[in-house]
């Protein structure tokens, strides 16, 4: 397992899509979580929620605001890495090549995994950073008082936003095992992450009983809960409290659980070509 790893995150490490990736998730972070609000509470252009808009962006509410994208749109990028660091083997027609020098197909797959779990710290761990950076600049360009979350919190919302990214990733990677390619299977992940989780909660939900319910064990509205209990604006998309906090870290935990078992099943019984 040790040379699978090592040999996975050597090949994530040189991966340009991979750094790409990370670089846009930092840029999205900061546009949506600081600049832009910043911005229209500078320009007075904020509506009239303005009084409210600077203390949100503060460093106090760093956690909220780091796990705030995790949900939907951050979470929508570790699907896309889930699916190209698996998928690609299948693109590249490198499997048998790999296979060939001597471990099992298990043994890949577990050294994808955990290359993929040390990736989505990398960005939960830099999606914070940057939070900092910027609140601090902020507050600093505001002559606020800078009051940091204890210890307990951060590490707190770091290990849930691990987490969440952990469950994407996964879904990333089952999804590519059971389509065997890279196209469809980050069209599906987007559709059902930016477009049908979003549908089942403004249009299904709201008429149908049954569908609200059934909502409460989905992936997207338990890690949007989980982002919620921990200070995430419910002003974001996909952030609700659907369930609480405990019940929705279970979930998602299970989740990425089932998601990584059930990629494992199918890459062991199935052709790899």
């Amino acid at each position: 397992m040790s040379r699978s790893l090592r040999a996975e995150t050597a090949k994530l490490v040189r991966r340009p899509a991979a750094w790409l990736l990370l670089a846009i998730t930092l840029v999205l972070s900061l546009l949506f979580t600081y600049v832009f609000p910043y911005a229209g509470y500078a320009g007075g252009t904020a509506g009239p929620n303005s009084d409210r808009t600077l203390p949100m962006l503060l460093p106090d509410r760093l956690v909220g605001n780091s796990l705030g994208g995790l949900p939907v749109f951050l979470g929508s990028i570790l699907l896309i890495l889930g699916v190209l660091v698996v998928g690609g083997e299948y693109g590249w027609g490198t499997w048998k090549t790999v296979l060939s020098q001597g471990p099992s197909r298990l043994e890949v797959y577990g050294g994808q995994l955990l290359a993929l779990a040390g990736a989505a710290l990398v960005v939960v761990l830099s999606v914070f950073a940057l939070g900092a950076v910027s609140s601090a600049l902020i507050a600093g360009a505001e002559s606020q008082p800078v009051h940091w979350p204890s210890l307990g919190d951060l590490l707190t919302g770091i290990g849930a936003g691990w987490l969440i990214a952990s469950m994407w990733a996964m879904l990333g990677v089952v999804l590519a095992v059971a389509l065997r390619a890279v196209a469809l299977p980050v069209g599906l992940g987007l559709v059902w992450m930016l477009a049908v989780q979003n549908l089942l909660a403004a249009i299904a939900a709201p008429l149908l009983d049954w569908v609200a319910q059934v909502q409460r064990t989905l992936p997207g509205p338990n890690a949007g809960s989980l982002a919620a209990a921990l200070g995430a604006p419910l002003d974001t998309p996909g952030v609700a409290s659907a369930v609480g906090g405990a019940q929705a870290a279970l979930v998602v935990a299970a989740y990425l659980v089932a998601f990584a078992a059930a990629g494992g099943w199918l890459l062991h019984r199935r052709d790899i070509g």
